[in-house]
């Protein structure tokens, strides 16, 4: 399974994505809140073809989507 890790703050979030045990298919990276980047994002998780699970902070709250 991949692990997408999105910290979310005000206008931008860092990104990380994972494979089991660690391995890192992308180093952390913020993105800006715009629709380009939102739309790139979701593309590059589209295209990883396995499992993937979202988890997101946001003040102080974890969130996970399936």
């Amino acid at each position: 399974m991949i692990s997408v890790g999105i910290d979310v703050s005000k206008g931008k979030s860092t990104v990380c994505i994972l494979k089991e045990y660690g391995e890192v298919i992308s180093e952390p990276h913020e993105i800006n809140h715009t629709e380009a980047d939102l739309k790139a994002l979701v593309e590059s998780i589209s295209e990883l073809n396995e499992e993937t699970r979202v988890v997101m902070e946001a003040s102080g709250q974890c969130r996970q989507l399936k």
